[in-house]
């Protein structure tokens, strides 16, 4: 397993020179031949990848797969990535793009299909060979939508070894390929020790801590809005984005309100034993989500659980009084479950939201449901959180599907969530920029005083008459002048040559 890693880093170290001296044309027309094979066969790749995994809903598989064929390749087309990208003139600056080099791209089983294009997309857009390292329950579909990405990218005249994937899959194989001298960056999408290890891989990383976004419903939101768009986020592929609403954060003056409109679009509040029996069964004593219902609807979790539910329940919701170990239900949750807190104003549903980013999503994502623009910016200013999208799904606008962000599958999770960027991943990540810069202004330039030269020699000659012109010129050349008693010595000359050690007295005669 281990050589196949080492093989496939060679194998594209081999073609980066190549896929780096390409055009902006070149590069353009790869990109865009990968795009449309990708578009082709949208709805195989998903298929496959729930078949595979077990994970998700088909039609929200196919719109994943559809954001990255089509929103992504839409947003990265225009971009240069190609010699010169940026000039200004004011500052005389030119920016020129320097592809990173080979990436290691880490899929997870969550979203197989749709990372697989997007990080292929990215990478070849930057002119960046790549190397998919597919989770074990995955490796099918990755390996089908790398295979038709790599055929349609040979077509457009892309070198032989531009895309790469694994086919013998291990924890050991996918530290072997991050670590390889080979590689220059690595993309990792997965749980926090596949993260943590890309980061003591000993190169550049892009990893992804977990979201455990809270939404907040603030008393001037739009509520049957407010409760759709949390509805809507948490349902869309049963919770599997990292950014997926999971704590639902209500002011008590609407709290009624919301919840009414929570039930009649398909929320069902559970009980505390209902709580009770649903915890024991969804979350193991290490506080993680138990893996066998994670991408799973909220019937066959209701039902293993054994909670009865009415027919078209979309998420069960449970009432919690807090945060942290003693409230596991608080965690990031990959499934149709939502928690439910009240709080009497805006300001405690700020440190309710702050608690639960604390709790398993520092640095992700989170949502605001409100017309109040001073709150709202409140919010923008305190939370720990790098996307805070307003009166949006959690879930389609952190990747930039309902909302002006970047569209992208891996965010950044800044120094919140231990990672190296905020940002939404784009091709602009696997550039390195150089910079030609031309002189403004001149430096200032230091005069160096002349180098000491040894005194001349004394003359021999006693000076009859001395002046401040031959004092100067004595200073001037380094030499002295030989005076006596008979010497005339002008009051100005005198002055200047005492303070120059430049007269020398001659021995008196008899």
């Amino acid at each position: 397993m281990s050589e196949e890693a080492r093989a496939l880093a060679q194998r594209a170290r081999r073609a980066a020179p190549i896929l780096a001296e390409c055009s902006q044309a070149q590069i353009d027309r790869i990109v865009d031949a990968v795009a449309a094979s990708a578009r082709a066969q949208i709805e195989p790749f998903a298929r496959l990848a729930v078949e595979e995994t077990g994970f998700g809903v088909l039609a929200d598989k196919i719109a994943k797969n559809r954001f990255a064929a089509e929103d992504v390749h839409a947003f990265i087309r225009p971009m240069r990535t190609v010699g010169v990208i940026g000039r200004d003139d004011a500052r005389k600056v030119v920016e020129i793009a320097e592809p990173f080099g080979v990436v290691a791209a880490i899929v997870p089983s969550t979203n197989p299909t749709s990372t697989a294009i997007y990080k292929i997309l990215i990478a070849l857009k930057a002119r960046c060979p790549i190397v998919v390292s597919p989770h074990p329950s995955a490796v099918r579909c990755i390996t089908f939508v790398a295979e038709t990405l790599n055929a349609a990218a040979m077509q457009a005249d892309a070198p032989e070894g531009a895309i790469n994937w694994m086919t013998q899959v291990s924890l050991e194989a996918t530290q072997e390929l991050m670590k390889h001298r080979d590689v220059a960056v690595i993309l990792a999408t997965g749980g926090m020790g596949l993260v943590r290890a890309a980061y003591s891989a000993g190169k550049p990383a892009y990893g992804v801590g977990p979201g455990n976004a809270p939404c907040f419903i603030e008393r001037t939101a739009d509520v049957a809005k407010a409760a759709s768009d949390i509805l809507t986020g948490k349902n869309f592929d049963h919770g599997l984005l990292c950014s997926s609403p999971n704590s639902v954060v209500v002011e008590r003056e609407v709290a009624d309100q919301a919840r009414r409109e929570f039930q009649k679009q398909g929320g069902h509040f559970l009980s505390p034993a209902e709580t009770a029996s649903l915890t024991a069964v969804l979350i193991t004593p290490q506080r993680l989500p138990n893996p066998k219902f994670v991408g799973k609807s909220a019937a066959t979790i209701a039902a293993a659980s054994g909670i009865a539910i009415p027919e078209g329940t979309r998420v069960l919701i449970a009432e919690l009084q807090g945060v942290g170990r003693d409230y596991p239900l608080s965690i990031e949750k990959l499934c149709p479950v939502l928690s439910w807190y009240v709080v009497k104003d805006w300001q405690e549903g700020c440190e309710r939201c702050k608690q639960i980013l604390r709790y398993g999503g520092m640095g992700h994502t989170m949502s605001i449901h409100s017309t109040n623009e001073p709150v709202i910016l409140e919010f923008g200013l305190k939370k720990p959180a790098f996307r805070i999208v307003v009166n949006t799904p959690t879930t389609h606008g952190s990747i930039g599907l309902t909302t002006g962000l970047d569209p992208a599958m891996t965010l950044g999770c800044g120094g919140y969530g231990g990672n190296i960027t905020s940002d939404n991943i784009t091709p602009r990540h696997l550039l390195n920029v150089k910079r030609l810069a031309y002189e403004l202004r001149p430096a200032a330039r230091r005069v160096s005083p002349p180098a000491p030269q040894a005194p001349a020699a004394e003359g021999t000659t006693v000076a009859a008459f001395v002046c401040e012109e031959d004092v100067r010129q004595a200073i001037a050349q380094g030499r002295t002048i030989k005076v006596g008693e008979r010497t005339i010595i002008t009051p100005l000359a005198r002055e200047i040559g005492e303070a120059g050690r430049v007269l020398v007295q001659a021995g008196w005669r008899a």
